[in-house]
């Protein structure tokens, strides 16, 4: 049985600003997700560099923070079986030119920098993503584990 994971998902400006939220969050409900926690957020230029601090030596860093600090992002966290691979496989390859329709950067996104969203890539990393966007009363239990 896959173990049960919890994972960071953001719909970033381009796919916001086309409106396209509510068909990205329900593809996470459709594959069987759980949204535990959602905002709607417009991040600054330093909340983008630190969350993002971990490319801030590759060329598309300071690209990829004036992208992210632009508009509205939707934050989430996710969970399910095996949900950051589930979710990675839901977002498609980085660059949008090489991800095939049907999946959200096929559907959605442009080119590599506007993807439509961001996944984590491991439950360790997610651990960390999901708490620099949330604290631990924001994120709900899922609904099987509240009691009846």
């Amino acid at each position: 049985m896959a173990a049960v994971e919890r994972t960071l998902s953001i719909i970033k400006p381009d796919a916001v600003s086309k409106g396209a939220t509510g068909a990205i969050l329900s593809r996470f409900e459709d594959a069987g997700l759980s949204i535990l926690a959602l905002k709607k957020i417009r991040l600054s230029e330093e909340q983008a560099r630190g969350f993002y601090a971990v490319h801030k030596e590759r060329p598309f860093y300071s690209d990829l923070v004036e992208f992210m600090s632009s508009g509205a992002v939707v934050v989430s966290v996710l969970e399910g079986p095996d949900a950051v691979s589930r979710h990675r496989d839901l977002l498609g390859p980085t660059n949008s030119n090489e991800a095939p329709k049907g999946t959200i950067r096929g559907d959605f996104g442009t080119d590599i920098e506007r993807n439509a969203g961001h996944g984590s890539d491991a439950p360790e990393t997610a651990r960390i993503e999901i708490a620099y966007f949330f604290n631990a009363t924001e994120i709900l239990a899922p609904v099987a584990a509240l009691p009846a």
